[in-house]
């Protein structure tokens, strides 16, 4: 009978230490898990969501990050979601950070691969943090949108919008309209 070996679990401090190369990876509860490429679709989704709210953020605060932006969902992972938006971050003295913890909007580009783990494992995760108002999931095969809203210190909206909707996102004064998020 084969034994399983038994390592200790990183700690996000840990894992931001690590130099991957080429190569990406996340940290999920203290264990580092390999992370893929998306397909073409997945990246022209990401960078049209990056676009449009660069395009109406600027100047004010608030500032859309792609993917190579960590997230710190607590000491023992660290997530990088297709777009992150994070408000008081833009001073020089963050510059050399990898990652932060106080995201006001999480939006993943869902993918038959990542699906599971982004609704099952990462949505919780991302709703224990204080600061997120929004999370937000976008299903690039029927072009189908899921809106976490927080309504209360421990209450969430939780919306699948079949038909195209226009995300407003009121922590930020802005709505992403689905025509853009799904541009060709």
């Amino acid at each position: 009978m084969a034994t399983q070996p038994h390592y200790p679990l990183l700690t996000a401090d840990e894992f931001l230490q690590i130099d991957f190369g080429d190569r990406k990876a996340e940290l999920d509860n203290g264990v580092i898990r390999m992370m893929a490429g998306g397909s073409g679709r997945h990246a022209r989704i990401a960078f049209n969501i990056m676009r449009a709210l660069g395009n109406r953020l600027q100047g004010t605060g608030s500032t859309p990050y792609n993917s190579d932006m960590a997230t710190r969902t607590h000491d023992l992972s660290i997530r990088y979601p297709d777009v992150t938006v994070f408000c008081g971050r833009d001073g020089p003295e963050n510059d050399d950070l990898k990652a932060w913890d106080d995201p006001r909007i999480l939006i993943e580009v869902l993918s038959a691969g990542n699906a599971r783990t982004d609704l099952r494992v990462k949505l919780p995760e991302y709703k224990a943090l204080p600061s997120v108002d929004t999370v937000i999931f976008v299903d690039t095969a029927i072009e189908r949108v899921r809106v976490v809203q927080r309504t209360g210190p421990k209450r969430w909206d939780d919306d699948q919008h079949d038909d195209p909707f226009d995300v407003p996102l009121p922590a930020l004064g802005i709505t992403l309209p689905h025509a853009e998020i799904f541009a060709r």
